[in-house]
């Protein structure tokens, strides 16, 4: 994308009610919808949150599908969520948030008890071993999540990264956290969620039409 572009989408961003795009500091010292997403929603529906949001596909299928749960979906890069939050105005739907911010920062956006779900869409799998730390699913960013989950709130990976797959469920299993289901090729199985294979992002169906394995764990979270 050419810098022109990314500058008119970051300028449109600005215009856009449901797009919130805090600096860090604000952030960190107190971020003013912590707790008080019902306030921006206007209603106390379950809050989805999809973390590394990309261009928002994702939040925006749940969206359409789910109009009694709120959707906010996380990226830093806002030129990217911009197609998710234009096409959220231009259909109408009220139910949709996106939020330019670290993932590492999520503890900070969202209170304790606040969170009913978290997606997590096709993540970078960091495979070098010093890059184990900016893994979405390691330990440290597995309790961030756990800070904002309410008691019975649900995790999904869905990813094309069999490395991704297999070091989540390892994790997973070795520190006693609860797999509610789990798949390494989704759309040659029977029983996958029909959110799971319902919904497809632009780059998933690149994977798809050469036969890559889209793999898919659904888990609870026991810190």
């Amino acid at each position: 994308m050419g810098s022109k572009n990314k500058l008119k989408r970051f300028k449109e961003n600005e215009t856009f009610k449901n797009v919130i795009q805090p600096t860090r500091d604000e952030v960190v010292s107190g971020f003013s919808l912590k707790g008080k997403w019902d306030t921006f929603f206007d209603n106390n529906n379950p809050i989805v949150v999809e973390l590394g949001c990309g261009k928002g596909e994702y939040t925006i299928a749940l969206a359409r599908k789910n109009p009694d749960k709120n959707f906010i979906g996380i990226d830093i890069k806002g030129a990217r969520f911009w197609r998710g939050a234009k096409t959220a105005i231009e259909e109408n739907l009220p139910n949709v948030a996106f939020v330019r911010t670290q993932i590492e920062l999520v503890d900070f956006i969202f209170d304790a008890n606040e969170v009913s779900e978290i997606w997590i869409t096709f993540p970078d799998p960091q495979i070098k071993y010093q890059r184990t730390k900016h893994r979405m699913t390691n330990t440290n960013f597995l309790k961030r999540y756990s800070k904002i989950l309410k008691s019975d709130g649900i995790m999904n990976l869905k990813t094309d990264s069999e490395f991704m797959h297999g070091y989540t469920l390892g994790l997973l299993h070795g520190e006693g956290h609860e797999i509610l289901y789990a798949n390494h090729n989704v759309y040659k199985n029977e029983g996958a969620p029909k959110e799971v294979v319902e919904t497809q992002t632009f780059y998933e169906n690149q994977y798809l039409k050469v036969g890559k394995p889209i793999t898919y764990i659904k888990f609870k979270l026991n810190y």
